[in-house]
């Protein structure tokens, strides 16, 4: 990495977090960097003593600090694209913070669900938490996610854990910060977890909002346990049932997409035909506009069919 590189990503932090209000400890905890070497990347140093010997600061501690602060360190292939459903998901996002409502955001798979929470929690980095459910979770692993975000240590049992989430978010909050978490692809969770979100959405109602993320796989597994009346089930759908927010529709012809490859028309109809959402969009055209870039040839059907060990034309 070169060093014009590294003064540019400290001068990106020093904007960031003038602009975040954000301390060095907390950029430290975010990204993985030791303090010590913080400081001296922020005072323009590019070794540190090591014992009796400097050391260069190794590119690693740079690129994770472009990470924690959203600073590109390559070119970007994807550029974002005000779709409805990213429109719908911020508008949710931001009344949820600014009122501590509890929702749950609703969209098919590849909306655009979890591009968008990431980059909302970028913009929050104080007191704006996403974590992402695992099929493998159960509550306590949840617990621990939602800790490691904030900060704290996990407690002996969950109700204690639960409490100490509590007092952190109304330290937030007291601070003047508008606390809020996120679960990201919450369609994974099961009883018990989903159980926990009522147990959260008592601890913290007025206090921290919370926004579930999933397919329409979590409202009718909600809709099936409750009409069973599973144990703690209709308490939980009674505190979210006008939260909940359906997205719209993915509009499969990519118009909004598409802009810069509509005058060939043969590998439009290839990637509407073989792409179902805009996270396969994504996983199609970024690595063939990246190959395109590398051997210097134009964007094509072919391209993209050899890329993919599918026939060509």
């Amino acid at each position: 990495m070169k060093s014009e590189l590294k003064t540019k990503i400290i001068e990106a932090l020093e904007n960031y977090m003038r602009f975040h209000s954000i301390s060095a400890n907390e950029i430290a905890k975010r990204s993985g960097v030791n303090a010590g070497y913080l400081s001296a990347m922020r005072a323009g140093k590019l070794t540190v003593k090591a014992g009796d010997k400097e050391v260069d600061i190794a590119n690693k501690y740079y690129e994770s600090i472009a990470k924690a602060i959203g600073y590109q360190l390559q070119k970007n292939y994807w550029q974002t694209v005000t779709t409805p459903q990213m429109l719908r998901i911020l508008a949710t996002l931001e009344d949820a913070k600014k009122y501590g409502y509890t929702n749950v955001i609703i969209g098919e798979t590849g909306s655009g669900k979890s591009y968008v929470a990431d980059m909302f929690a970028q913009r929050f980095p104080l007191d704006c938490f996403k974590v992402t459910v695992s099929s493998q979770d159960n509550i306590g692993d949840l617990l621990e996610k939602v800790c490691e975000k904030i900060h704290i240590a996990t407690e002996k049992s969950k109700s204690k854990t639960l409490r100490a989430i509590a007092r952190k978010m109304q330290l937030l909050k007291a601070d003047g910060n508008a606390p809020m978490l996120m679960f990201d692809e919450a369609e994974y969770m099961r009883q018990p977890a989903l159980c926990n979100m009522k147990e959260l959405y008592d601890n913290l109602n007025g206090i921290c909002s919370i926004v579930l993320l999933g397919t329409d796989q979590l409202t009718r597994h909600i809709d099936k346990m409750r009409k069973k009346n599973r144990d703690g089930i209709p308490q939980l759908y009674r505190r979210i049932r006008f939260g909940i927010q359906i997205l719209p529709t993915i509009d499969r012809t990519f118009k909004q997409f598409l802009n810069d490859v509509l005058n060939d028309k043969n590998l439009v109809q290839f990637l509407r035909s073989n792409c179902d959402n805009y996270g396969e969009l994504h996983d199609v055209l970024v690595p063939a506009l990246r190959e395109a870039d590398r051997t210097g040839q134009p964007l094509t059907e072919n391209l993209i069919r050899t890329m993919l060990n599918m026939p060509n034309l």
